[in-house]
């Protein structure tokens, strides 16, 4: 496989990867319709940052490592745990109205950090780029630089479905973003997120 039909067949899998539901699409829909539009591409530019990153780590061998390293990996997963339940339980738990959160929490920096620090968290980011990426990298090409750019394949993915996610969010928003409304989706998210918490806790 050369390096263009390495691209394009990369580009085909994580582009379903991208699409399935997951903490990601709950992180920036909840941000976008409880939070603003910036703070959604706050949480979208974090989590797109961390993709990147286990990217080139994958690339440079250190992801392998974690992956081989039974103590590191279990470290990183109930690191990953306790900060996806810990989140997920300020929202559930919390007695205030969403508007109400402290302001940090809704502007582009606290949602950039939410979702770098969540992407980071998840060892299952690596784990499926430990997994893939090597049969994507044809032989004789840099390392290092196929994993920068099959990396940033998956970004530009990330980027154009979060955009069609928060567009969405600001065509609905006037009616969710009612006060029971917002209570209620803010209690649904904190739910999936705890869940994916738990689903991180007990598969191995």
């Amino acid at each position: 496989m050369d390096i263009a039909g390495s691209i394009w067949s990369f580009a085909a899998v994580v582009a379903l990867l991208t699409l399935t539901p997951g903490l990601d699409t709950a992180l920036i829909l909840r941000t976008s319709l409880l939070a603003s539009r910036r703070a959604a591409w706050g949480v979208t530019l974090g989590i797109q940052l961390g993709t990147l990153t286990w990217g080139v780590l994958t690339a440079a061998g250190l992801s392998a490592l974690l992956a081989a390293s039974r103590l590191g990996y279990e470290i990183l997963r109930w690191a990953g745990v306790a900060y996806l339940v810990w989140m997920g339980l300020r929202m559930l738990l919390a007695k205030t109205a969403p508007h109400d959160e402290p302001e940090q929490a809704v502007r582009f920096g606290g949602g950039f950090r939410r979702g770098l620090v969540t992407n980071l968290l998840n060892p299952k980011v690596g784990a499926f780029y430990v997994a893939m990426l090597p049969h994507f990298i044809p032989d004789g090409a840099p390392h290092a630089v196929m994993g920068l750019v099959l990396a940033g394949v998956h970004v530009a993915e990330g980027l154009l479905w979060s955009a069609a996610l928060i567009g969405f969010a600001s065509l609905v928003g006037g009616f969710l973003r009612t006060p029971a409304v917002r209570r209620f989706l803010d209690r649904l998210t904190g739910v999936v997120i705890v869940g994916f918490g738990i689903r991180l806790a007990v598969t191995d």
